[in-house]
């Protein structure tokens, strides 16, 4: 954590070992490492005292800090492929469509068709995430109560990005066939 106090600037030693620190908590991509990077060159500036010199300081960390990530990605330490996948796969067991699964992997960093590559594109897998939520929301098969609001439930479904088709098929699942498939997910 840089403190305001501190007067050297950010440089490629101490990116380097910044961006270690963090990868070995988190999973990251390319862009989302090095947005890390630049909060932590911004967070030096506003505390900078001299700031004339400043701005030639920040262009020169955000250059080191741009090539600190270019490193650890050539290297493998990060890779946008592994974390989209990884993610992907824990987004889909989730519950969350294919649509929502494809933002949240843009809003990483993951570029749009990498992020179409590793999201399961079968019907199958979509509806099984939309049993999952099901089973999370207790709608659909899971409904506890007799008296249930189809179209209440449908927005459900509808609003987390699952086409009406799957919602649909969603709503009307066996509870027993819906357990089974979401199993079927998790292990394979």
């Amino acid at each position: 954590m840089v403190t305001t106090s501190d007067s050297t600037p950010p440089d490629a030693g101490s990116l380097h070992q910044a961006a270690l620190n963090y990868l070995a908590r988190y999973a990251a991509t390319e862009a989302g490492l090095r947005r890390v990077l630049f909060r932590r060159i911004d967070t030096w500036a506003r505390g900078a005292a001299d700031r004339d010199v400043v701005a030639e300081q920040v262009a020169a960390a955000r250059q080191a800090a741009a090539e600190v990530v270019a490193r650890l990605a050539e290297s493998g330490a990060v890779s946008d492929a592994a974390f989209a996948e990884s993610r992907a796969r824990s987004l889909v067991h989730a519950g969350r469509s294919r649509r929502a699964a494809a933002a949240q992997l843009a809003a990483k960093g993951v570029d749009a068709e990498l992020a179409r590559a590793v999201l399961p594109e079968d019907a199958e897998t979509e509806l099984v995430s939309a049993l999952i939520l099901a089973r999370k929301r207790r709608i659909g098969p899971f409904r506890t109560s007799d008296e249930a609001d189809r179209q209440r439930e449908f927005g459900i479904l509808a609003r987390a990005g699952f086409p009406r088709a799957v919602a649909e098929r969603a709503l009307e699942a066996d509870a027993k066939e819906a357990e089974e498939a979401i199993r079927r997910l998790r292990q394979g």
